[in-house]
């Protein structure tokens, strides 16, 4: 089982990703891993999400295929049994924290304000998702936590993009970033996954 730090430290950089179904997925992990990404955060905002993270799993096992927008323990086991390998919730319950520490994948969750860190960090939990990172005080917020939660990481999602993403990388509370600029949702419904492909090597290259 691969620690959230771990998970972490794979990428600068992780996909946020939407798909209408399993092949689209599967196409679109092929052009991210020919881009240099063999991680992924699939969401489940769309009703073959958990297809999706199935046939990922089973074709490139190699790669670490993850779940975005999971809300609850429900949503939790059965990404878990879809194969993925970590978690990304927008925030955090008491019963979707009970999930985690007894499963067998990471949880990352999110978290906007001190209070929902101080709460996370009492759930045993010292790696969190910003979200939404640029609404919710983006750089400055991060720059504040720093202070009072010294050995705390984040990996900020929502609002980051090509223009932003460096600066964000730069805090040193910052492991990696969340990003969908990447992965537009107008080229996955084209079929352009040579473009995706491009997008991928220039963000790799520019994150460097």
């Amino acid at each position: 089982m691969l620690s959230a730090r771990e998970i972490m430290n794979v990428s600068k950089i992780i996909p946020v990703i939407s798909v209408k179904d399993a092949n689209e997925m599967l196409h679109l992990a092929e052009a991210l891993m020919q881009g240099g990404l063999s991680i992924f955060e699939i969401t489940l905002r769309t009703p073959k999400a958990l297809e999706a993270i199935e046939a990922v799993a089973k074709r490139f096992p190699h790669a670490i295929t993850g779940a975005g927008t999971v809300i609850n323990a429900q949503t939790y086991q059965a990404v878990q049994d879809a194969g993925a390998k970590f978690a990304i919730s927008p925030g955090l319950t008491s019963s979707l924290a009970k999930a985690s520490q007894e499963g067998s994948i990471a949880l990352l969750p999110g978290v906007a304000t001190a209070s929902e860190i101080m709460s996370g960090l009492e759930y045993g939990f010292d790696a969190f998702k910003l979200f939404p990172a640029t609404a919710v005080g983006g750089i400055e917020i991060l720059k504040a936590f720093g202070g009072p939660f010294q050995d705390v990481v984040f990996c900020p999602t929502g609002g980051i993009n090509v223009n932003n993403a460096q600066s964000f990388l730069a805090l040193d509370n910052v492991l990696c970033i969340g990003g969908s600029w990447i992965v537009p949702p107008s080229l996955i419904e084209a079929g352009r996954f040579d473009e995706i492909t491009r997008l991928t090597k220039e963000a790799l290259k520019l994150l460097s």
